[in-house]
């Protein structure tokens, strides 16, 4: 008999984690990640953990969030065919992240399965990102 149930999946993919604040939620999260896309998601955690040591984590919404003291500047969210990560003020960073958002300001970065993951560019963002205000959510 199992202590806890296997997080369910949405229909979009991503998994149905408990709201939660600090680092144990998120890591649930990462963990229930299906297939290929647990390991995008430590990657991704251990690059925000390199680059801002201080991050506050989250999840709300079954959405890991990444902040500061005045807010969140990164959030993940996994569909069926990639991992997005939410860059709250991207429009500001340099290179803009490449996919657009219908919420000004916001912008993504889509990480299919067979995609060559570019760390530095990713650290990039996150420390430009910690230097913008966060969001409140």
């Amino acid at each position: 008999m199992q202590d806890q149930a296997e997080p369910r999946l949405l229909s979009s993919g991503n998994p149905q984690i408990a709201k939660g604040e600090g680092d144990a939620p998120v890591q649930a999260y990462i963990a229930a990640m299906p297939g290929w896309k647990r390991a995008i998601g430590h990657r991704v955690d251990r690059i925000v953990e390199r680059v801002f040591p201080d991050v506050r984590k989250a999840v709300k919404w079954n959405t890991p969030l990444f902040g500061k003291d005045d807010g969140y500047f990164m959030g993940m969210y996994c569909y069926k065919k990639y991992v997005q990560l939410t860059f709250m003020q991207g429009a500001s960073l340099e290179p803009e992240p490449p996919v657009a958002s219908k919420v000004e300001g916001t912008r993504y970065f889509n990480i299919h399965e067979d995609d060559a993951l570019d760390d530095a560019q990713i650290a990039s963002w996150i420390e430009q990102a910690v230097r913008l205000p966060g969001e409140k959510l």
